[in-house]
């Protein structure tokens, strides 16, 4: 997740360009079908924001970033909103 405790480098979440997918709207399994397709198309250190309607995202996005081995840089709620922001990492 959060970066505890290191300096933020000039490729953080907050100073990188990031793409976007919004599946809101969307229910389990579909989220994280597309949250699949996108990684696919993004390049290795590529920032990813996804944001969704279904609760069931905050259980499959970080099992999905756990098993193929990206990052979730940042979760979060916002307006009824579930946010993540995600990595791609080499899988």
């Amino acid at each position: 997740m959060r970066n505890m405790g290191k300096p933020e480098n000039k490729n953080s979440a907050a100073t990188q360009a990031m793409l976007e997918l919004d599946a809101c709207g969307l229910y389990c399994p579909e989220p994280v079908m597309l949250l699949h397709n996108k990684i696919r198309e993004m390049a290795v250190g590529d920032l990813l924001r996804l944001t969704a309607t279904d609760p069931s995202t905050t259980r499959d996005v970080p099992k999905f970033c756990h098993y193929l081995g990206h990052e979730l840089v940042e979760q979060s709620q916002v307006e009824g909103n579930y946010r993540y922001i995600i990595r791609k990492h080499a899988s």
